[in-house]
C-alpha cells in the first residue's frame, strides 16, 4: 500500500471498479501522492453540484478528502509538476478505439469570464456570445468585451455510436492566450501561433499512416496556420467572399521565372453573381438533418492562405434566401462539395462541448490563479488594468483548466463504454413527459448516471448499508436533483 512522507496512508475516493478502470490509465502522469490528489479532485469535480469553485469540489470529494488538509490540493492546482498535455495524451489514448482512419479535429478559442484584476493571465478579450452580428433591430453590428481567459482549444470529433451522423468534441490540448499589451514582446504568440504547436503536437502522438481533417473557423483560416500543415493534415474552414482565386498554372512557355499561379479565377462574390455558371442543387446532412442548399464548386489555388496547394472551394446558397451566400474551402481537393459542408458542419459541436463545460461543469467559476500579498508588504497602490505578480498564479490557471476538462472527457468516455442509452432516455422521458421528442442521451443525462454510479459505490462502502439496494438506486436522481 502506497503512503505518504509521515507513513499513513495514502486515501483513496470510493469509486465503482469501471470508473476506477479508466481512471488508472491516468497514473503514469502523477507521482503516487499526486494521483491520489486527481483521483479526489476529479470525483469531486463530477459529483459537485452548482457552483465548482475549489472548495466546493473537495467537499464533494466525499470523507476521504478530509483525512487531508484542504491546502494539500490548491497545491496540488498550483504547485504540482504534473503536465497539461500528458494528461490530453492520456485522454487521447483513451479516445483511439473509436477514432476512425480519419480523425477530425476541431481548433478553436473560448473566452472564461474571471473576475478580479490579481489572476494571472486574465486580460479584456473580444466576447462573441455578447457581440452581435447585425441582429439587432437597425441591422447595426455591436461588439462588447469581457474580462477573462482566453483559450485556444484543440478538440476531438467523435461520432456517436447510436447515430453517426451526431458526434462530440472533446477537448484534449489547450493554450492560454495573452494579450499583446500585457504580455512580453518576447512571449507573446497569436492565437493562430498557439495552434499550429497544438497541431504539432497531436500529430507527434499518431502514427505517419494516419490522416486529420482539421476544421476552423475563419480566424484560423489563415496563412499562418494552413501553410504550416504537413501533407497528412487537411484543413477545412469558411473562406471570404472577395478571395482572390487562381487556376493551376499551365505549361511554361518561353524563358523566364517559372508561373507559381495561373489565370485570376473570379471571386465568390462575382461567382455567386456570375449566371454563366449555373447552381447546382444538392441534398446533404449536417447538423443532424437532411437539408437542400445550391452550389457552386470549383478546385483552384488560394495563394494568399494556402499557397501553391489546390484548394475545393464551395460556394453555398439558401433556396429560401434566409441566409446569405457563403463559401468554404479545403486543402483536400479530392473531397466532394458535400463531404466538405458535412466537414465543416463538424465544427460546432466544439461550441456545444464549451457550452456543457461552463454551464454544467462550471469551468468558468474557479478564482485560483491569483495572488495575495504578504502581511508585512505594504499596500500597493491601485491601478487600472489586471495587476497579477509576475508569473505567479499560471501553473493553478493551467491545471485547473485542464482538470475541468478531463472530468469532461472521462464523463463522455464512461458512458460510451458502460452507459445505458435506452434506459436513460426512457427515464427521462418517465421524469419528463413533455419531452416526446427525446431519444438519445444528452450529456446532462451522462454525467447523470456517472453520479449515480459513485453514489451508489458509496453507499455500498458504508458501513451500514453492506448493499444498495434497487430502491435507493431509483431514489438517486431526485436525492442529486434536490442537492
Amino acid at each position: 500500500m502506497a503512503t505518504s512522507k509521515k507513513g499513513r496512508p495514502l486515501t483513496q475516493p470510493t469509486l465503482p471498479a469501471n470508473l476506477s478502470a479508466l481512471l488508472s490509465s491516468f497514473q503514469s502522469c502523477f507521482t503516487q501522492p499526486s494521483y491520489s490528489n486527481f483521483l479526489l479532485m476529479i470525483t469531486g469535480w463530477i459529483t459537485c453540484q452548482g457552483r465548482h469553485s475549489i472548495s466546493r469540489v473537495i467537499q464533494a470529494a466525499g470523507e476521504q478528502a478530509r483525512d487531508k488538509h484542504h491546502s494539500v490540493f490548491y497545491r496540488f492546482l498550483s504547485r504540482g509538476q504534473w503536465s497539461i498535455d500528458a494528461l490530453g495524451k492520456a485522454v487521447f489514448c483513451l479516445l483511439r478505439p473509436w477514432l476512425p482512419a480519419r480523425i477530425v479535429v476541431i481548433v478553436d478559442d473560448t473566452l472564461c469570464h474571471k473576475s478580479g484584476p490579481h489572476i494571472f493571465g486574465a486580460h479584456m478579450h473580444y466576447d462573441a456570445s455578447q457581440s452581435t452580428y447585425g441582429r439587432s433591430a437597425g441591422g447595426d453590428r455591436k461588439t462588447f468585451f469581457a474580462f477573462g481567459h482566453n483559450w485556444v482549444v484543440l478538440a476531438l470529433w467523435l461520432a456517436l455510436p447510436w447515430n453517426p451522423d451526431r458526434g462530440l468534441a472533446i477537448p484534449i490540448l489547450f493554450r492560454l492566450y495573452r494579450g499583446k499589451k500585457r504580455c512580453p514582446e518576447s512571449q507573446y504568440r497569436k492565437r493562430t501561433q498557439l495552434a499550429v504547436d497544438l497541431v504539432e503536437l497531436l500529430s507527434s502522438w499518431l502514427p505517419t499512416d494516419r490522416t486529420i481533417c482539421l476544421v476552423g473557423d475563419a480566424e484560423y483560416a489563415c496563412r499562418t496556420l494552413v501553410r504550416t500543415l504537413p501533407e497528412r493534415i487537411f484543413f477545412t474552414g469558411p473562406m471570404s467572399m472577395d478571395a482572390a482565386l487562381f487556376d493551376e498554372p499551365g505549361v511554361q512557355k518561353g524563358r523566364g521565372r517559372r508561373r507559381i499561379k495561373g489565370d485570376r479565377l473570379p471571386s465568390p462574390q462575382k461567382l455567386a453573381r456570375c449566371r454563366s455558371i449555373p447552381w447546382e442543387e444538392i441534398e446533404i446532412t449536417i447538423y443532424g438533418r437532411s437539408v437542400n442548399i445550391l452550389i457552386k464548386s470549383q478546385v483552384c489555388m488560394w495563394y494568399t492562405v494556402a499557397g501553391k496547394a489546390l484548394v475545393r472551394m464551395v460556394l453555398t446558397r439558401d433556396p429560401t434566401g434566409s441566409i446569405k451566400d457563403r463559401a468554404y474551402f479545403t486543402t483536400d481537393a479530392s473531397a466532394s462539395s458535400a463531404e466538405l459542408l458535412a466537414q465543416f458542419a463538424r465544427r460546432w459541436e466544439i461550441e456545444v462541448a464549451f457550452r456543457n463545460a461552463k454551464q454544467v461543469m462550471g469551468l468558468e467559476d474557479p478564482q485560483n490563479g491569483w495572488w495575495r500579498r504578504e502581511t508585512s508588504e505594504p499596500k500597493p497602490k491601485k491601478k487600472a488594468g489586471p495587476n497579477p505578480r509576475g508569473r505567479r498564479g499560471e501553473t493553478a490557471v493551467n491545471h485547473t483548466l485542464a482538470l475541468a476538462f478531463a472530468a469532461y472527457a472521462l464523463i463522455i468516455i464512461w458512458y460510451l463504454q458502460y452507459g445505458d442509452r435506452a434506459r436513460d432516455v426512457e427515464e427521462v422521458r418517465r421524469d419528463a413527459p413533455w419531452y416526446l421528442h427525446k431519444s438519445h442521451p444528452s450529456f446532462l443525462d451522462m454525467i447523470a448516471a456517472v453520479r449515480r454510479e459513485i453514489w451508489a459505490a458509496r453507499f455500498s462502502a458504508h458501513p451500514d448499508f453492506k448493499r444498495v439496494s434497487e430502491n435507493i438506486r431509483d431514489l438517486l436522481p431526485q436525492w442529486l436533483m434536490a442537492a
